[in-house]
């Protein structure tokens, strides 16, 4: 049988008790007996297990023991992980957790990865240092790796995403009906005469991606309509709305789109005044329609017709799972999935 080796852990996180008994080839209650001094552990393996836990930057789940035992009444502190501060969405589902988190009677902190999965990483680290209830993350647009994840709920750690769901750890979220919202669109888009529509999505690393890319192939195909890959891009701000919508709009007229699908408002209004700029009419000779219905849509000339989030409700439900899961109402080993609905805002930018 081969010895067991040292485990080399990530130096940015903690590791857990789980991760000591496997290095140390002992039970995970034979960690906790030694961390907590109890004296059912021999003096010599308390001090072995102790000393590893400290070389290896253990940190006890001070928030958990004190809700299992309640011993002490711990901080009330909830924290957020926001990809973007400045999108209108993302600081919409964070307003609905503040006021359920205050009404509750917790506070929430909150920290910006700017879509960078090392700056996550390190986020969660953080969070778990400074002992907080619980997570409710919308993870960043490069990550694909989910250990930080993982290792906070095996700490105990209730973690609760939104929007950008981690399909690599299986943790309570809540989602917008994607699907059936870019379904409505591309359906409206259609029954208004567009018959070539284009998409610009997140990279298909993102479930919401896929599931909005899937609602606008199924309608298309459903109304007998071919999907022309060409007219799928990968483009989800206004910068690069505006770098390639371009090159789409200068195909020969039986190649062009005569109607854009995107991904968010932010996109859409790229896409807007790309299509004013080079002397296009919308919505009759272009048609456009986002995905978000922020301030920004009804700020527009022409206003955007697009599809309603409702991200204060988003918010609003992942602190109630959170919360609910902190606090024993809802078990922490069962997944909670809420799927809020969305409805299509009709304005000036489709026919």
């Amino acid at each position: 049988m081969p010895e067991n080796l040292p485990i080399t852990m990530p130096e940015n996180l903690p590791i857990t008790m789980k991760d000591i008994a496997r290095a140390l080839g002992i039970s995970v209650a034979t960690v906790s007996r030694a961390l907590n001094d109890s004296p059912r552990i021999s003096p010599l393996q308390r001090k072995r297990i102790q000393d590893y836990a400290k070389e290896h930057n253990f940190y006890p789940n001070v928030i958990g023991e004190a809700l299992r035992h309640n011993r002490i009444q711990p901080l009330k502190v909830i924290g957020v992980i926001v990809p973007e501060f400045v999108h209108y969405y993302f600081a919409s589902v964070l307003s609905g957790i503040e006021e359920k988190a205050r009404a509750c009677g917790y506070r929430v902190m909150v920290a910006q990865s700017n879509e960078r999965y090392d700056k996550e990483v390190a986020i969660c680290d953080d969070f778990y240092k400074n002992k907080v209830c619980g997570i409710i993350v919308s993870q960043a647009k490069d990550t694909k790796q989910y250990d930080h994840f993982r290792r906070l709920m095996d700490n105990g750690v209730p973690l609760v995403f939104y929007d950008r769901i981690c399909t690599g750890v299986n943790g309570s979220r809540v989602v917008v009906d994607d699907y059936n919202g870019a379904y409505a669109a591309v359906s409206h888009l259609i029954e208004t005469g567009c018959k070539r529509i284009a998409f610009y999505g997140s990279p298909m690393n993102l479930e919401l991606s896929k599931n909005r890319y899937n609602g606008y192939h199924d309608a298309l195909v459903k109304n007998g309509l071919k999907v022309d890959e060409a007219l799928v891009r990968i483009c989800d701000n206004r910068l690069q709305a505006e770098a390639i919508t371009p090159e789409i709009l200068s195909l020969p007229a039986h190649e062009r789109p005569d109607a854009f699908f995107a991904i968010n408002d932010d996109t859409a209004i790229g896409i807007l005044y790309t299509a004013k700029r080079m002397g296009f009419r919308v919505p009759l000779d272009i048609s456009v329609c986002g995905f978000t219905n922020g301030n920004r849509a009804i700020a527009c000339d022409p206003m955007l017709t697009t599809v309603e989030q409702r991200g204060v409700t988003v918010g609003e439900e992942a602190a109630k799972i959170l919360i609910g899961q902190v606090e024993g109402t809802l078990p922490r080993n069962e997944v909670v999935m809420r799927v809020v609905r969305t409805r299509l805002v009709v304005r000036d930018t489709t026919r």
